[in-house]
């Protein structure tokens, strides 16, 4: 029997199965499309998606494919960089999402994810030991447990009847890469005058007169699956800006509404729902595939556990617990960006004084550490405020923090030099060393980063390893266990004693 079957080939599909496979999971993805997508859809990573690569060891393939871009901004208003943000990667990377796809994919592959292209999801059912999933072929797949990263109009979100409340979409607007004839100055001018009165519509240069362009289409399509043409976006070019900029030639050409909706739940048995299957939001920020991606990031290693077999009690609900709070905080941080959008004069009103708030550096952070993620904590508890939260990449004496992480298990950082992971060798790493930044004596941190225990003392700790990385004595997936440094006490190298001469 298979472990896990992700439905659903995209980011978030991707980011799970690889994160799975480093526990040794074996995975199965189901992929509708025969191929792989080149559409660039998304075009950026804010500073917690980058922090999950890094702890991931997968930062250095993303850098030299992607354009850093300053932080700062919300809803179009644009300030400079707000200062003392709890990131060491301050910074929007830019990358179409077919790049980001293309090097998911790669990873997961390198880790022995299969990929079956051209399967449909048809039907679903479960039992108390697994799933069996129905393709459209009329074959079936037998899995313990089944992840939906199906995208907004998921297929395993429907078959499991779970509901999605929310806004209908409202408004819709036409997207897409295209050449455009028009000289640039006169782009430039007719996206300036237009923007007076639409902010929604935009055309941007990608180079080689190719631009990538949005405007609002007339009304709501029953079918945003179904692109447009490239006369339909030629005709609302002309209608809203006057021209069509000579608009030919498109590379693509898609639809996307201002629809806002969450899932009711994000499990139902064995059967999960991760990414744009489980909440779905205006652009407005490009959080949409970062959240899915942070979805993964949080599910893999529980996933991955109850697996295994030493999960904790309640360790799988944690994923819904700890992400759909997080879901509904981005779509009400999309909402207010979509009534800031508004021409009208109360929106203005407010946008003018937001803008003004903004330039208190407090305010400004806030909402730059909300878009980007690095605000999240969850609920593990009362105690030290660092529970809860992500842990950024501190420098250690051995090296950066996030360069501990590459293999997705837990770790206790020491500076003690007095605790110890005996029992749990299998599934969380032991490191003795400490940072100037971080002034506490030891932390306990789950595989994706986020602080458990805080503390000195044997008992305390062994509370929070067993609360988070279940029963001690078992080692865990055969393929997961560790390599020749493994989960022993790892201590920084001495420091090198000079010669003298």
């Amino acid at each position: 029997m298979i472990d896990v079957v992700v439905a659903g080939g995209g980011p978030t599909g991707l980011m799970l199965a690889a994160e799975l496979r480093l526990h040794g999971v074996h995975v199965v993805v189901l992929e509708r499309d025969a191929e792989r997508t080149r559409r660039p859809g998304a075009l950026g990573l804010h500073a917690r998606s980058v922090e999950v690569l890094d702890q991931r060891g997968l930062l250095e393939r993303f850098l030299p494919l992607g354009t850093r871009y300053p932080v700062g901004g919300f809803a179009g208003i644009v300030k400079p960089p707000p200062t003392g943000l709890d990131t060491a990667h301050a910074y929007v990377l830019g990358i179409p999402q077919d790049v980001t796809e293309r090097l998911l994919g790669d990873r997961a592959a390198e880790l022995g994810t299969e990929v079956r292209w051209g399967s449909r999801l048809a039907g679903l059912t479960q039992d108390d030991d697994g799933v069996t999933a129905e393709l459209d072929d009329g074959t079936t797949v037998r899995a313990r447990y089944l992840v939906g990263c199906d995208g907004g109009r998921s297929t395993v979100r429907a078959l499991l009847g779970v509901d999605f409340p929310g806004e209908p979409a409202s408004a819709e607007w036409l997207l897409g890469e295209v050449e455009l004839t028009a000289p640039p100055q006169t782009v430039t001018a007719v996206v300036t005058e237009v923007r007076r009165t639409q902010l929604g519509f935009g055309a941007g240069p990608l180079g080689d007169g190719l631009y990538r362009v949005v405007v609002p289409a007339d009304g709501v399509t029953g079918d945003r699956s179904v692109p447009p043409t490239v006369d339909e976006l030629r005709e609302r070019l002309r209608a809203v800006a006057g021209t069509d900029l000579g608009a030919h030639s498109p590379r693509w050409l898609s639809r996307f509404g201002d629809a806002t909706r969450l899932a009711e739940r994000y499990r139902v048995g064995r059967v999960l729902l991760a990414g744009d299957a489980a909440h779905v939001h205006p652009p407005l920020g490009g959080q949409g595939l970062n959240l899915g991606l942070q979805d993964a990031f949080n599910l893999g290693w529980k996933l991955a556990a109850a697996v295994d077999g030493w999960a904790p009690e309640g360790l799988l609900d944690t994923y819904g617990t700890e992400r759909r709070p997080v879901a509904a905080a981005v779509l009400d941080s999309t909402r207010a960006q979509s009534e800031l959008l508004s021409l009208e004069p109360g929106a203005q009103a407010v946008r003018r004084l937001l803008s003004e708030l903004m330039d208190l550096p407090e305010v400004h952070r806030y909402l730059t550490a909300r878009v980007a993620a690095i605000d999240v904590r969850y609920d593990v508890g009362a105690g030290h405020p660092l529970l809860g939260r992500r842990l950024r990449d501190v420098p250690l004496t051995g090296g950066p923090l996030y360069g501990l992480m590459h293999r997705g298990r837990g770790l206790l950082l020491d500076r003690t030099g007095r605790l110890s992971v005996a029992g749990w060798e299998g599934r969380v790493d032991h490191v003795v060393d400490g940072s100037e930044e971080l002034d506490v004596p030891a932390v306990l941190l789950r595989p994706d980063g986020h602080v458990v225990w805080v503390g000195d003392d044997q008992e305390g700790l062994g509370t929070g390893l067993a609360a988070w990385f279940g029963v001690p004595g078992r080692r865990g997936h055969p393929s997961a266990r560790p390599g020749p440094v493994g989960a022993a006490v790892v201590r920084p190298p001495a420091p090198a004693r000079s010669r003298r001469t």
